[in-house]
């Protein structure tokens, strides 16, 4: 990546990531009440990343709302024998625009790597779909100091190989491990990339 920056002047995006949660009577619940709360923010960009099994229905509830719809994950591959796997081209047919990748559960539990990340970013901008890649650094790394170095490093792995463009057009969200079901909270400087990071070389 050569001078590859994240401008200030994009458009905010809040997404929400649902993990493995709700079944898809309490989806439907839940993406409702969300729709009426939220039906006149205009200002950013509102994406909800269900399960799986409950994408068709929460599709069709927001298709006419000011809500985005979003996955949490995406094959590496296309249509094929790939059991347990989800194609691009299954999440476009249900309206899906954004789709979770790299994120630290799966990073940690699946030990999926930089460079399977950056399979899949590629894949999600080869069928249209907006990749949200996840990075972020735990609380040992951030004690030791290495912060920027590990988030650094996630970032030019995570994106390599993609085009100038599909990287400007890549959301890339910062998620503090350590912060992340501890019960420790990132202040709101903590919570934005560092200032070294704001613009990415390689």
């Amino acid at each position: 990546l050569k001078g590859i920056s994240m401008e200030k002047s994009r458009r905010l995006i809040i997404a929400g990531n649902w993990k493995s949660n709700k079944t898809n009577a309490e989806a439907v619940a839940l993406v409702t009440e969300v729709i009426r709360e939220l039906h006149a923010i205009k200002e950013v960009d509102v994406v909800v990343c269900p399960a799986f099994t409950a994408l068709a229905e929460v599709s069709k509830l927001i298709v006419e709302s000011n809500l985005r719809l979003g996955a949490q994950n995406l094959s590496d591959s296309g249509y094929g024998a790939f059991t347990g796997e989800i194609a691009p081209g299954m999440l476009r047919d249900l309206s899906v625009r954004y789709v979770i990748l790299g994120h630290s559960e799966r990073r940690q539990f699946q030990k999926e790597s930089d460079a399977l990340v950056a399979k899949k970013a590629a894949n999600a901008h080869a069928n249209n779909l907006i990749p949200i890649v996840c990075v972020g650094e735990t609380l040992l790394e951030r004690e030791a100091g290495i912060m920027e170095r590990v988030v650094e490093t996630q970032v030019t792995g995570s994106l390599a190989g993609l085009t100038p463009e599909q990287v400007e057009a890549t959301i890339i969200a910062y998620e503090p491990v350590w912060a992340i079901g501890t019960g420790k909270t990132a202040t709101s400087a903590q919570a934005f990339l560092p200032p070294a990071l704001a613009s990415i070389q390689a």
